[in-house]
């Protein structure tokens, strides 16, 4: 049984009456992975915009594996304290991490955010020596094309996760640096500069399944 947990942040953990990213991964595993599966985290829930609260069950589609560990307005530096006891707690086999657009944004430079990146690693793996990670390249939203030193720490901090996924890649645990999603525009693929409407939910899931195919040779390519 491979147990795949999805981490990440607004984009991830997504809003009252989406479908997320994660049921569209779910989806093309169920159809494409060989053999068992199971998603897990410690959450389920989707934000709900209107009470500014991660408390509600109101998916597209509700009928999938919704765990996950995600939170709106949640970075590297919060979830490198929680990974630990989550994979430890789930028995992650493969965390999809998207994380880093909230810390940039709001919280740590470029450089600080690849130390929280590598507290994160250490945490996971002292957890579970021999989980392997999948993880997503900050995706430039709006203000990094209105914002230039914002943008910059984007681009820089987007360098330093490619070396530190080099630096930490190691076998017995193997950490691999997907892809920005393919294709991707914010005019097209967000209602809003940032969040996934349904075909970026699809480009999101795109990268996760198609590096976990290219590098480990597992699933198929993915097919929106």
């Amino acid at each position: 049984m491979l147990r795949f947990m999805p981490v990440g942040d607004s984009m991830t953990i997504g809003s009252a009456g989406e479908h997320t990213w994660r049921y569209r991964l779910w989806q093309h595993l169920r159809g494409t992975y060989g053999g068992p599966f199971q998603i897990v985290g410690p959450r389920e829930t989707l934000y709900d915009q209107a009470t500014g609260e991660p408390d509600s069950y109101e998916y597209a589609d509700p009928d999938f594996p919704r765990a996950h560990l995600a939170g709106w307005g949640e970075g590297w530096q919060h979830m490198a304290p929680l990974i630990g006891e989550a994979v430890r707690a789930h028995r992650a086999d493969v965390l999809l991490v998207s994380l880093g657009l909230i810390d940039l944004g709001f919280y740590t430079n470029a450089e600080q955010t690849v130390d929280n990146v590598r507290a994160f690693v250490a945490a996971a793996r002292e957890a579970r020596p021999r989980v392997r990670m999948v993880l997503l390249p900050v995706i430039p939203n709006i203000r990094a094309q209105e914002d230039g030193p914002f943008a910059e720490q984007v681009d820089l901090f987007n360098t330093l996760l490619a070396k530190t996924t080099a630096d930490l890649d190691e076998p017995r645990s193997p950490l691999l640096l997907a892809s920005a999603p393919e294709g991707w525009d914010i005019h097209t693929d967000t209602y809003d500069g940032t969040h996934p409407n349904a075909g970026g939910e699809h480009r999101i899931a795109g990268a996760f399944a198609g590096a976990m195919h290219e590098a480990w040779g597992l699933g198929e390519p993915y097919v929106a």
